[in-house]
């Protein structure tokens, strides 16, 4: 393994993060609908846990309201079920064929929980690339022990991952501020 090797590893692995975050972000409920919500309701479905989206289609009816139609007509009731069993404070209703999420606003105390959660997140991904920069650094010293490469490539290749984890940190606080940001506006 070479130090550019080492350096094209680490930054794969800490883009990886910061998608997982972005992810992780896109899942925190704000004061308006959005499909995110319900990517991880599984439902009952002949037996086995089916992810939401394999048995219904999902779309928004409007700001605060998210419609699930599901494919099958028997399926409604179990699909309403779950998700009021996924714990995300969501109560559905069935209208016809289509069954409402309607997403009620937050309250202050609610919003402040949220930003907690969303410091938390961003905390995580930190922990994350740190410890990328970690593995990426102790590889080269093994490196240097096995006399591939130099102390002086060591010095250089640690500079430039840490440029690397200095980067993707300010990326991290960026999302995590604009996230706070779309949380407190009501």
């Amino acid at each position: 393994m070479s130090l550019a090797d080492v350096k094209k590893n680490a930054q794969d692995r800490m883009v990886k993060s910061l998608e997982t975050l972005r992810a992780d972000l896109a899942k925190v409920r704000t004061g308006r609908a959005h499909t995110g919500i319900l990517d991880h309701v599984t439902v009952e479905y002949y037996g086995s846990p089916t992810a939401l989206s394999q048995v219904a289609s999902i779309n928004l009816i409007d700001a605060r309201t998210i419609g699930v139609q599901p494919f099958e007509k028997k399926m409604a009731a179990t699909i309403e079920k779950a998700i009021r069993d996924a714990d995300l404070g969501l109560n559905p209703s069935s209208q016809g064929d289509v069954i409402r999420v309607p997403t009620p606003a937050l309250t202050e105390e609610r919003r402040k929980e949220m930003v907690k959660l969303v410091k938390g997140e961003g905390e995580d991904a930190k922990i994350a690339v740190r410890n990328i920069r970690r593995d990426a650094n102790e590889t080269v010293k093994k490196l240097v022990k096995e006399k591939a490469c130099s102390e002086d490539d060591e010095r250089r290749s640690s500079d430039e991952v840490q440029k690397l984890t200095d980067k993707f940190i300010a990326d991290i606080d960026k999302m995590v501020v604009d996230k706070e940001k779309e949380v407190l506006t009501v």
